[in-house]
């Protein structure tokens, strides 16, 4: 059964009222959509977070408002990183019958052979544009690193793209990869000094100068 979120309108915009609404345990939004133009809306902040839970940020599910049910995908969150609440959401009303371009995070899966041996598994992208229908779009690209050892790199072109959505990111763009040990200097000995050389004698030197 597909997941349900019911919002209602709003209609005063201002900064004093959209704190009201948080207060009451509501987050306020904004839907997009040929058919919505910029509607200004509130879902309940516990149902809100227990739809992005079950759906994530790709999913589509309807919302209700008015009595009327549309397919909408979470397009932007705002939060508030000091209370760690969310704060405003934009939704997009979705065509279901065309395609559509979206930002997947990158999962990373197992532990790089090259980390096991003390390298360090570097990631560069954290989320991969793709584009295919709605209902196609996948929660999470998932990367196994296992197989990689020191300087070996997962490019774009390496991902092996569902039957249902293309990448939309550089082929040869660098996902991730596993760098080796640093290697530490050698530390010079005692006073900059290296190992076995002596120490001049400034004094004696000096001395035999004067002699002279």
């Amino acid at each position: 059964m597909a997941t349900v979120l019911q919002a209602a309108k709003r209609e005063d915009r201002r900064g004093s009222r959209l704190n009201k609404i948080r207060n009451h345990g509501g987050v306020p939004g904004v839907i997009y959509g040929k058919a919505f133009g910029n509607e200004p809306v509130t879902v309940d902040q516990i149902s809100f977070i227990k739809t992005l839970r079950q759906e994530g940020k790709t999913g589509v599910f309807k919302l209700e408002l008015d009595g009327k049910k549309t397919d909408v995908m979470i397009y932007d969150l705002q939060y508030d990183t000091i209370k760690n609440e969310i704060i405003h959401v934009d939704f997009c009303a979705v065509d279901m019958k065309s395609k559509m371009s979206a930002d997947v995070p990158v999962q990373v899966v197992g532990e790089a052979e090259g980390v096991k041996n003390g390298g360090v598994l570097q990631q560069a992208v954290y989320e991969l544009s793709v584009e295919a229908l709605p209902a196609d779009l996948p929660e999470s690209i998932e990367v196994d690193v296992t197989n990689l050892n020191f300087n070996d790199s997962i490019q774009v072109k390496d991902l092996q793209s569902g039957a249902k959505f293309e990448f939309n990111n550089d082929p040869e763009e660098v996902v991730l990869s596993v760098l080796p040990p640093t290697e530490q200097p050698e530390e010079p000995g005692v006073g900059g000094q290296s190992e076995g050389q002596e120490p001049e004698l400034v004094g004696q030197a000096e001395g035999e100068n004067d002699q002279e």
